[in-house]
């Protein structure tokens, strides 16, 4: 084991060789975290962690494998043998490889005429790719003094406004990415319930719309600014828990 030092905090991150991850990621490691980016690329994780110095480490995890992320989390034991903070922020927006703007997406997410081939594809990655992970980091989580889980979510799977008529957004609502979201907040929701009697909080952040390869770099915010609440959320080891916020603060579930 590297480190029996219980003053270093550790962190792993989903998908943090880009976009709004790796500026968690960048954040964490500025505040004195050890970083461990997980990134389906072990070249690209391990391009990112050099970008960002001594506290990142590369691992490579890719969500929908179990192996994968069986593997992961026996290299943070090895090394640290405890988690402090994990941040389930690995997401995909459809299942084809070539982005596709808003638009697009909305063309082939709607409820009339979905694949269930790419609902299953993305839910993958989005829903059931975090419910294995945190399933597996718990009993490194469960070693940390102060745990915390963030779940990477989306103001659009907030059922409370995009059912309100007057919401601008209820026309992006469709079953493939807005859907995962609403399934990722009762995924969270369920964890942070079982978890709170063993004082591990659990958490839902939006970044609101920010410019990412999930939305063809359509955002309108830039990566700094949607990365503020999901890094504040992260940072913070004695807030509540069981919430979902975004840049303007408490979102309805």
């Amino acid at each position: 084991m590297e480190s029996q030092d219980h003053n270093q905090l550790i962190a792993l991150i989903t998908g943090a060789n880009q976009g709004v991850g790796n500026e968690i990621a960048k954040a964490l490691a500025a505040n004195g975290y050890i970083v461990y980016l997980g990134s389906r690329s072990l070249e690209n994780g391990e391009k990112a962690a050099a970008e960002i110095g001594d506290n990142a480490k590369a691992v490579q995890l890719d969500v929908t494998q179990q192996e994968s992320i069986n593997a992961a989390v026996a290299k943070i034991t090895s090394e640290y043998g405890r988690l402090d903070l994990l941040v389930n922020n690995a997401g995909i927006s459809h299942a084809g490889t070539s982005p596709k703007n808003p638009e697009e997406l909305m063309a082939t997410g709607r409820a009339v005429n979905v694949s269930l081939d790419e609902v299953r594809a993305v839910w993958e990655t989005n829903v059931f790719g975090v419910i294995a992970v945190t399933q597996k980091a718990l009993p490194l989580l469960r070693k940390s003094a102060a745990a915390r889980i963030v779940n990477v979510s989306s103001g659009l799977g907030s059922l409370t406004w995009i059912s309100d008529p007057e919401c601008w957004a209820r026309e992006h609502f469709g079953i493939v990415y807005a859907a995962s979201k609403t399934a990722l907040n009762a995924v969270t929701l369920a964890f942070a319930l079982e978890l709170e009697k063993e004082g591990i909080k659990v958490n839902a952040t939006s970044p609101g719309y920010t410019a990412t390869a999930l939305n063809n770099f359509q955002g309108t915010d830039s990566l700094e600014v949607g990365s503020r609440e999901p890094v504040r959320v992260a940072l913070e080891t004695d807030g509540p828990t069981g919430g979902f916020t975004g840049p303007e603060g408490k979102l309805p579930w």
